[in-house]
């Protein structure tokens, strides 16, 4: 079967969890056929506490290119473009929220926008507990609309051993979702 190259949008804002995104960079780069291209959307900030919470700064990747969360002249701020993925991770309640209620007043809320009308795959990883009602709704108009919600919430049954494995699980189940051809553990399938 013929590869066709991917590109995808992967959006992180200021919702503590930055090591998802760290962790989800480079599985995304070491895949054995990786996106082409990984656009790298950073909220306001996004910077500061993924800084805070990895202890270093971000520094771009191989197929990873940055854009400013406030640069709308970018191919993926148009439906005619050719990314077929948006991964938001981790995702603040307040972007979700925008996105859920059409407001699409930087590049992320307006990249989420053209997945969601172009029917694109657009995986939400929300990063917040516990959930209020209005959270919930949210959540709930934003899967209506064709978005996959999949939260933070680490599985236990591969018996991780420590922070980047627990992660990992997350991590793992956000690729699959995306349709990356990998092979994480499977409950009662890898025993």
């Amino acid at each position: 079967m013929e590869h066709i190259p991917r590109r995808i949008i992967l959006a992180i804002t200021g919702a503590s969890g930055s090591i998802y995104a760290q962790k989800l960079l480079e599985k995304l780069t070491s895949l054995r056929n990786p996106p082409s291209e990984i656009a790298v959307i950073f909220s306001d900030n996004a910077k500061e506490i993924w800084k805070y919470e990895t202890g270093k700064p971000f520094k771009a990747r191989k197929q990873a290119k940055e854009y400013l969360n406030k640069n709308f002249f970018v191919p993926f701020a148009s439906g005619s473009c050719d990314y077929d993925s948006m991964i938001i991770c981790p995702a603040s309640m307040g972007v979700l929220g925008r996105i859920a209620n059409g407001v699409s007043d930087d590049l992320i809320t307006r990249a989420a926008d053209v997945i969601l009308k172009e029917r694109r795959k657009l995986i939400i990883v929300p990063r917040e507990a516990p959930y209020n009602l209005i959270h919930i709704r949210n959540m709930e108009t934003l899967t209506l609309a064709g978005a996959i919600i999949c939260p933070a919430t680490p599985s236990f049954y591969s018996k991780p051993q420590n922070i980047d494995e627990l992660v990992m699980t997350v991590v793992e189940r956000i690729l699959s979702l995306a349709g990356f051809d990998i092979n994480p553990y499977r409950w009662m399938q890898n025993d």
